[in-house]
């Protein structure tokens, strides 16, 4: 019996590894705002207000390979397409708060 409970507590703990949220590098709080006052003219509410079709919600970062903080910070930094570049704009801790920010509103599916 003591062995059934061990390996139940540990599939229970391995369940609460595998499914957690995935904890990102910068600060949410502080992307958000960030966000807000940059961002949110094309993109309010995980939209895009440019191409309709490729939104920040989590199912379309993952479609176009971009659920990634990374590729975040590089199309933040860099711009691509018709979204401008904010290396000039903003400081690269800024830049990764607002990837933390986009990947966390994007798991939560842009709901506060």
């Amino acid at each position: 019996m003591k062995k059934l409970i061990s390996w139940a507590i540990v599939a229970f703990l391995f369940m609460q590894i595998c499914w957690a949220a995935p904890a990102f590098a910068g600060d949410a709080a502080s992307g958000a705002k960030i966000f807000s006052a940059r961002c949110a003219s094309c993109h309010a509410g995980g939209k895009n207000i440019v191409n309709a079709q490729k939104t920040l919600s989590k199912v379309d970062l993952e479609k176009y390979d971009m659920f990634d903080l990374e590729k975040i910070k590089t199309q933040v930094t860099n711009g691509k397409g018709a979204m401008p570049s904010f290396k000039a704009l903003l400081k690269p801790e800024q830049i990764e708060d607002v990837a933390t920010y986009v990947l966390d509103s994007a798991e939560k599916g842009w709901k506060k």
